[in-house]
């Protein structure tokens, strides 16, 4: 009712100008009072009584003159303006921030047409924007700081669950807990009903009586069980039982601790993570039926051990303490005896690796890959054992099938015989393997015979190839000189005025022989050094 008298008001009154605002957008009077939001009014100027005058009588008066306002430009004018320009409207200041820059401010002049809305806006959703507007005197928009608005972020409706899919998941859960809680009480009663063999012992582990040692059980293991080592309970309570006592090596592999079990020694080879392939080759091959002999390296047990976090591969062996066949060389020198006695123990393990033994328990025929003096220990007797089975191969006649490790490991390049060099070894052909061996071992042969001593003579102890290649040599190095110069380690000229050495010359050549099918077998070795002890009236 206001509005609708307030309207009638305005009409009768020339000096006022009625304006309509309806949700913030200007409308004329038309528009019926009630759909008015807001109602303003303007003064008109005032006319010259002149004016009404001559309008009543059909004279048209003149339009006042319209006002110019000059107003500050930036960025966007034209070169010659001087950052200034002219309106009819109002001058702004505006500044904007598109999403993911800085700020940018602007200012110029807004014509008449839309202006109410271009001094209202304020961007979109990926724009904040601010501007203000001013026509109180030239150039006011200098004097303008917009303020940007504040972020906003959106309201979330929360969402009320629905009381339905509440009772659901809450009997599902309940099922499940249910469940869960059988099975544990059924598990619990099964396990009581076994029976226990030993109080106080963890579930993987046995009961080893007290005073036994590890020459009983594994006696007792040849004597009773498959011939392939100690029961797997046995291994794995003798690895938890170890006490490390120092380390003693480090190679490519991992580490090897002295350690103690009831007061004996043994030898722990820790191998690194990456070399699990290894360590599962290995203990393969060692716990191989019929394995077990006196020129190989003794195995006692296998183990992996770890606590989430970090795992250890255990693999427990014979402890020597003279170390590695490359480490006694260094070190000492030999008379015949000890020469003849290191070389026949070592080509006796390596004879027993590469024969087959048939029978329903048999052995299969092995090959070793990587021989080396580093991979033969020393005995406290002066006898040699074959050591480091982590790339082995097996051969399976049954199948006539060469069981070949999945290990990226490969031999030392120093020892490698011709054919692997050149790559022309036939991988499918369990014979290449077994020559593959001799030609190493044929280089085994020559580091201990230059540590013999004759005639008072004796060559300090130097690797196979030490004055053809480099300290570390590469696969082009030793094909180079293996394959293409087929150069060999050379003989001392003392070696041709001692008879025992020059039999030893003459049988490493025929072990390291260019052409595979030429090179003797381990058997071969083992009878001519055996004969080679008769002639010097030597007991091995």
């Amino acid at each position: 009712t206001n509005k609708k008298k307030i309207l009638d008001w305005a009409k009768k009154h020339e000096k006022w100008t009625l304006v309509a605002v309806v949700n913030e957008n200007l409308f004329s009077t038309s528009l019926p009072a009630n759909v008015l939001d807001t109602i303003v009014l303007l003064r008109n100027p005032v006319r010259d009584r002149s004016d009404s005058r001559k309008e009543e009588v059909g004279i048209t008066a003149p339009a006042p003159a319209q006002r110019i306002l000059w107003c500050h430009c930036y960025p966007h004018c034209s070169e010659d303006s001087n950052n200034t320009c002219r309106t009819d409207g109002c001058c702004f200041t505006m500044v904007e921030e598109e999403e993911g820059s800085l700020p940018v401010l602007t200012s110029g002049c807004l014509g008449l047409v839309g202006l109410e809305f271009q001094c209202r806006d304020n961007g979109g959703p990926h724009r904040r924007r601010a501007v203000e507007c001013c026509t109180d005197q030239d150039f006011c928009n200098t004097d303008l700081h917009p303020t940007l608005p504040p972020l906003t972020t959106p309201d979330y409706v929360d969402s009320s669950i629905h009381p339905i899919a509440l009772f659901i998941s809450v009997t599902v859960c309940c099922i499940i807990l249910i469940l869960i809680i059988v099975f544990c009480y059924f598990r619990y009663k099964r396990q009581e009903s076994r029976p226990r063999y030993s109080i106080g012992l963890e579930q993987d582990e046995t009961y080893i009586p007290p005073g036994e040692s590890l020459k009983d059980l594994i006696e007792q293991s040849q004597s009773s069980g498959s011939g392939s080592g100690l029961p797997l309970l046995v291994q794995r309570t003798i690895a938890k039982q170890i006490q490390m006592v120092k380390q003693i090596g480090k190679g490519r592999y991992g580490e090897v601790w002295m350690g103690r079990w009831r007061g004996e020694r043994v030898a722990v080879k820790v191998f690194f993570t990456t070399e699990e392939a290894s360590w599962f080759r290995e203990t393969e091959i060692y716990q191989t039926v019929l394995m077990r002999h006196e020129n190989i390296l003794g195995f006692i047990a296998a183990d992996i051990k770890g606590t989430g976090s970090w795992t250890q591969l255990y693999l427990i062996t014979d402890y020597h303490e003279s170390g590695s066949l490359y480490d006694y060389l260094k070190s000492t020198t030999l008379d015949i005896k000890a020469m003849l006695r290191l070389a026949y123990s070592s080509v006796s393990g390596l004879c027993h690796l590469h024969t087959e033994i048939f029978g329903t328990q048999g052995k299969p025929a092995i090959a070793h890959r990587d021989l080396k003096s580093k991979n033969i220990l020393v005995k406290k007797n002066g006898a040699c054992c074959i050591a480091d089975l982590g790339l082995a191969v097996k051969f399976i006649s049954d199948t006539n099938e060469v069981d070949i490790p999945p290990n990226t490991r490969v031999g030392t390049k120093r020892y490698m015989p011709p054919e692997v060099l050149d790559e022309s070894l036939n991988r499918n052909h369990f014979q290449s393997y077994i020559m593959a061996d001799m030609y190493s071992f044929g280089l085994i042969l020559w580091e201990i015979a230059r540590r013999c001593v004759s005639g008072g003579i004796v060559e300090e102890y130097q690797l196979p190839y030490h004055d053809l290649v480099s300290s570390d040599p590469s696969y082009e190095d030793m094909r180079e000189v293996v394959c293409i110069k087929k150069q060999r380690p050379s003989f001392a000229n003392r070696w041709s005025s001692d008879e025992c050495l020059r039999q030893m010359g003459k049988l490493m050549t025929e072990c390291w022989a260019h052409n595979p099918a030429s090179r003797l077998t381990a058997l071969r070795v083992k009878k001519t050094l055996a004969k080679m002890s008769e002639t010097q009236d030597i007991k091995l």
